[in-house]
Protein backbone atom coordinates (compact mmCIF):
# COMPACT_ATOMS: atom_id res chain seq x y z
CA UNK A 1 0.00 0.00 0.00
CA UNK A 2 1.16 3.54 -0.79
CA UNK A 3 0.14 6.84 0.78
CA UNK A 4 -0.72 8.61 -2.48
CA UNK A 5 -1.12 7.00 -5.88
CA UNK A 6 -1.83 8.90 -9.11
CA UNK A 7 -2.73 7.61 -12.56
CA UNK A 8 -1.98 9.79 -15.58
CA UNK A 9 -3.17 8.80 -19.04
CA UNK A 10 -1.02 9.88 -21.97
CA UNK A 11 1.89 10.42 -19.60
CA UNK A 12 4.93 9.75 -21.76
CA UNK A 13 5.20 13.15 -23.48
CA UNK A 14 3.99 16.74 -23.55
CA UNK A 15 1.57 17.86 -20.86
CA UNK A 16 1.20 14.32 -19.54
CA UNK A 17 4.94 13.94 -18.98
CA UNK A 18 5.03 17.23 -17.06
CA UNK A 19 2.10 16.06 -14.92
CA UNK A 20 3.81 12.75 -14.15
CA UNK A 21 7.01 14.51 -13.07
CA UNK A 22 5.19 17.14 -11.01
CA UNK A 23 3.10 14.58 -9.15
CA UNK A 24 6.09 12.36 -8.52
CA UNK A 25 7.92 15.38 -7.12
CA UNK A 26 4.97 15.99 -4.81
CA UNK A 27 5.28 12.50 -3.33
CA UNK A 28 2.84 10.49 -5.43
CA UNK A 29 3.57 7.01 -6.69
CA UNK A 30 2.63 7.49 -10.34
CA UNK A 31 1.37 5.10 -13.02
CA UNK A 32 1.01 6.24 -16.59
CA UNK A 33 0.29 4.72 -19.97
CA UNK A 34 1.95 4.94 -23.34
CA UNK A 35 0.73 3.73 -26.74
CA UNK A 36 3.72 3.62 -29.10
CA UNK A 37 6.89 5.12 -27.65
CA UNK A 38 8.01 2.52 -25.13
CA UNK A 39 11.53 3.96 -25.01
CA UNK A 40 10.27 7.41 -23.95
CA UNK A 41 8.04 5.84 -21.31
CA UNK A 42 10.90 3.77 -19.92
CA UNK A 43 13.18 6.82 -19.83
CA UNK A 44 10.60 8.79 -17.84
CA UNK A 45 10.07 5.93 -15.41
CA UNK A 46 13.81 5.59 -14.87
CA UNK A 47 14.20 9.34 -14.34
CA UNK A 48 11.58 9.31 -11.59
CA UNK A 49 13.02 6.21 -9.95
CA UNK A 50 16.53 7.71 -9.96
CA UNK A 51 15.10 10.66 -8.02
CA UNK A 52 13.66 8.31 -5.40
CA UNK A 53 10.11 8.14 -6.71
CA UNK A 54 7.92 5.19 -7.59
CA UNK A 55 6.63 4.89 -11.13
CA UNK A 56 4.86 2.36 -13.32
CA UNK A 57 4.79 2.72 -17.12
CA UNK A 58 2.26 0.48 -18.88
CA UNK A 59 1.09 0.05 -22.43
CA UNK A 60 -2.58 1.00 -22.85
CA UNK A 61 -4.69 2.17 -25.76
CA UNK A 62 -7.21 4.62 -24.28
CA UNK A 63 -9.47 4.11 -27.32
CA UNK A 64 -9.85 0.39 -26.48
CA UNK A 65 -12.10 -0.56 -23.53
CA UNK A 66 -10.39 -3.91 -22.82
CA UNK A 67 -6.98 -2.24 -22.78
CA UNK A 68 -8.26 0.33 -20.27
CA UNK A 69 -9.63 -2.38 -17.97
CA UNK A 70 -6.31 -4.28 -18.00
CA UNK A 71 -4.40 -1.04 -17.34
CA UNK A 72 -6.29 -0.25 -14.15
CA UNK A 73 -6.22 -3.86 -12.97
CA UNK A 74 -2.41 -3.80 -13.13
CA UNK A 75 -2.22 -0.50 -11.26
CA UNK A 76 -4.46 -1.62 -8.41
CA UNK A 77 -2.52 -4.86 -8.20
CA UNK A 78 0.78 -2.99 -7.97
CA UNK A 79 -0.17 -0.14 -5.66
CA UNK A 80 -3.32 -1.24 -3.84
CA UNK A 81 -5.12 2.08 -4.20
CA UNK A 82 -5.72 5.04 -6.53
CA UNK A 83 -6.09 8.53 -5.08
CA UNK A 84 -5.85 10.70 -8.19
CA UNK A 85 -6.79 10.12 -11.82
CA UNK A 86 -5.66 12.60 -14.45
CA UNK A 87 -7.35 11.99 -17.81
CA UNK A 88 -4.85 13.60 -20.14
CA UNK A 89 -4.71 11.26 -23.16
CA UNK A 90 -6.06 12.81 -26.33
CA UNK A 91 -5.74 13.01 -30.10
CA UNK A 92 -6.55 15.60 -32.74
CA UNK A 93 -7.81 15.16 -36.30
CA UNK A 94 -8.56 18.74 -37.31
CA UNK A 95 -10.34 19.61 -40.52
CA UNK A 96 -13.48 21.24 -41.87
CA UNK A 97 -16.51 19.12 -41.03
CA UNK A 98 -17.41 18.67 -44.70
CA UNK A 99 -14.06 16.98 -45.30
CA UNK A 100 -13.70 14.93 -42.10
CA UNK A 101 -13.81 11.19 -42.54
CA UNK A 102 -15.87 9.02 -40.22
CA UNK A 103 -12.57 7.73 -38.80
CA UNK A 104 -11.44 11.31 -38.05
CA UNK A 105 -14.63 11.89 -36.10
CA UNK A 106 -14.91 8.59 -34.26
CA UNK A 107 -11.22 8.38 -33.29
CA UNK A 108 -11.32 11.79 -31.62
CA UNK A 109 -14.60 11.12 -29.82
CA UNK A 110 -13.55 7.59 -28.82
CA UNK A 111 -10.21 8.60 -27.34
CA UNK A 112 -10.90 12.05 -25.91
CA UNK A 113 -14.42 11.57 -24.57
CA UNK A 114 -15.32 7.89 -24.33
CA UNK A 115 -11.81 6.97 -23.19
CA UNK A 116 -12.03 9.58 -20.44
CA UNK A 117 -15.44 8.29 -19.36
CA UNK A 118 -14.23 4.67 -19.29
CA UNK A 119 -11.15 5.57 -17.24
CA UNK A 120 -13.40 7.31 -14.73
CA UNK A 121 -15.64 4.25 -14.66
CA UNK A 122 -12.65 2.02 -13.90
CA UNK A 123 -11.31 4.13 -11.05
CA UNK A 124 -14.60 4.98 -9.32
CA UNK A 125 -15.11 1.63 -7.50
CA UNK A 126 -11.65 1.91 -5.92
CA UNK A 127 -12.23 5.50 -4.84
CA UNK A 128 -15.68 4.67 -3.50
CA UNK A 129 -14.22 1.91 -1.32
CA UNK A 130 -11.66 4.40 -0.02
CA UNK A 131 -14.38 7.07 0.37
CA UNK A 132 -11.93 9.56 -1.08
CA UNK A 133 -10.42 10.49 -4.41
CA UNK A 134 -9.84 13.17 -6.99
CA UNK A 135 -10.34 13.13 -10.76
CA UNK A 136 -8.90 15.84 -13.01
CA UNK A 137 -9.92 15.78 -16.65
CA UNK A 138 -7.79 17.67 -19.15
CA UNK A 139 -10.17 19.61 -21.40
CA UNK A 140 -9.15 22.40 -23.77
CA UNK A 141 -9.83 26.02 -24.55
CA UNK A 142 -11.44 24.57 -27.71
CA UNK A 143 -14.42 23.41 -25.65
CA UNK A 144 -15.46 27.04 -25.15
CA UNK A 145 -13.44 28.93 -27.80
CA UNK A 146 -12.91 26.53 -30.72
CA UNK A 147 -11.02 27.41 -33.83
CA UNK A 148 -12.01 26.63 -37.39
CA UNK A 149 -11.72 22.94 -38.20
CA UNK A 150 -12.12 21.75 -34.61
CA UNK A 151 -15.71 20.51 -34.64
CA UNK A 152 -14.83 16.94 -33.66
CA UNK A 153 -12.25 17.99 -31.05
CA UNK A 154 -14.45 20.74 -29.58
CA UNK A 155 -17.39 18.34 -29.34
CA UNK A 156 -15.24 15.79 -27.51
CA UNK A 157 -13.78 18.32 -25.08
CA UNK A 158 -17.18 19.91 -24.51
CA UNK A 159 -18.38 16.45 -23.59
CA UNK A 160 -15.47 16.07 -21.17
CA UNK A 161 -16.53 19.25 -19.38
CA UNK A 162 -20.16 18.08 -19.18
CA UNK A 163 -18.95 14.71 -17.88
CA UNK A 164 -16.88 16.51 -15.25
CA UNK A 165 -19.92 18.37 -13.91
CA UNK A 166 -22.16 15.28 -13.97
CA UNK A 167 -19.65 13.07 -12.17
CA UNK A 168 -19.04 15.74 -9.54
CA UNK A 169 -22.73 15.54 -8.60
CA UNK A 170 -22.70 11.75 -8.63
CA UNK A 171 -19.54 11.24 -6.59
CA UNK A 172 -19.59 14.08 -4.05
CA UNK A 173 -21.45 11.96 -1.42
CA UNK A 174 -18.45 9.58 -1.42
CA UNK A 175 -15.92 12.40 -0.93
CA UNK A 176 -14.67 12.19 -4.53
CA UNK A 177 -14.00 15.48 -6.30
CA UNK A 178 -14.13 15.86 -10.08
CA UNK A 179 -12.75 18.90 -11.88
CA UNK A 180 -11.18 19.79 -15.21
CA UNK A 181 -8.29 21.92 -16.42
CA UNK A 182 -8.74 23.62 -19.80
CA UNK A 183 -5.35 24.59 -21.26
CA UNK A 184 -4.94 27.11 -24.04
CA UNK A 185 -1.98 26.89 -26.41
CA UNK A 186 0.81 24.89 -24.75
CA UNK A 187 4.39 24.65 -25.91
CA UNK A 188 4.31 20.98 -26.99
CA UNK A 189 5.04 19.09 -30.19
CA UNK A 190 1.30 18.58 -30.76
CA UNK A 191 0.54 22.30 -30.50
CA UNK A 192 3.44 23.28 -32.76
CA UNK A 193 2.14 20.93 -35.44
CA UNK A 194 -1.33 22.49 -35.26
CA UNK A 195 -0.40 26.18 -35.06
CA UNK A 196 1.44 26.47 -38.37
CA UNK A 197 0.55 29.68 -40.20
CA UNK A 198 -1.94 30.73 -37.48
CA UNK A 199 0.76 31.76 -35.02
CA UNK A 200 0.49 35.52 -35.62
CA UNK A 201 -3.28 35.47 -35.20
CA UNK A 202 -3.08 33.38 -32.03
CA UNK A 203 -0.41 35.59 -30.49
CA UNK A 204 -2.55 38.68 -31.13
CA UNK A 205 -5.38 37.13 -29.09
CA UNK A 206 -3.28 36.21 -26.06
CA UNK A 207 -3.24 38.63 -23.13
CA UNK A 208 -0.07 36.93 -21.87
CA UNK A 209 2.08 37.07 -24.98
CA UNK A 210 3.50 33.58 -24.91
CA UNK A 211 2.36 29.97 -24.91
CA UNK A 212 1.99 28.01 -21.69
CA UNK A 213 4.70 25.59 -20.67
CA UNK A 214 3.56 22.03 -19.89
CA UNK A 215 4.73 22.47 -16.31
CA UNK A 216 2.23 25.31 -15.82
CA UNK A 217 -0.62 22.97 -16.69
CA UNK A 218 0.85 20.36 -14.36
CA UNK A 219 0.91 22.89 -11.52
CA UNK A 220 -2.80 23.56 -12.05
CA UNK A 221 -3.48 19.83 -11.75
CA UNK A 222 -1.43 19.65 -8.56
CA UNK A 223 -3.28 22.67 -7.15
CA UNK A 224 -6.63 20.93 -7.67
CA UNK A 225 -5.37 17.68 -6.20
CA UNK A 226 -3.53 19.05 -3.17
CA UNK A 227 -4.93 22.49 -2.33
CA UNK A 228 -8.43 22.98 -3.72
CA UNK A 229 -10.31 20.66 -1.39
CA UNK A 230 -13.56 22.64 -1.68
CA UNK A 231 -13.53 22.65 -5.47
CA UNK A 232 -15.63 20.22 -7.48
CA UNK A 233 -17.60 20.27 -10.71
CA UNK A 234 -15.52 23.14 -12.10
CA UNK A 235 -13.36 23.83 -15.15
CA UNK A 236 -10.18 25.78 -14.48
CA UNK A 237 -9.04 27.71 -17.59
CA UNK A 238 -5.28 28.08 -18.00
CA UNK A 239 -5.13 29.88 -21.33
CA UNK A 240 -3.18 33.12 -20.96
CA UNK A 241 -6.37 35.15 -21.38
CA UNK A 242 -7.02 33.88 -24.92
CA UNK A 243 -9.68 36.09 -26.50
CA UNK A 244 -12.31 35.09 -29.04
CA UNK A 245 -11.39 35.99 -32.64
Amino acid sequence: MHDKVAVVTGGSRGIGKAIVKTLAGAGYAVAFNYVRDEAAAAALREEIEQQGGQCLALHCDISAPQSIAAFFEQIEGAFGRIDLLVNNAGVTRDGLLATLSLEDITQVIQTNLIGTLLCCQQVVPCMMRQRSGCIVNISSVAAQKPGKGQSNYAAAKGGVEALTRALAVELAPRNIRVNAVAPGIVNTEMSKALIGSLEQDIQSRLLIKRYAEPEEIAEAVLFIAERAHYLTGEVLPVNGGLKMP
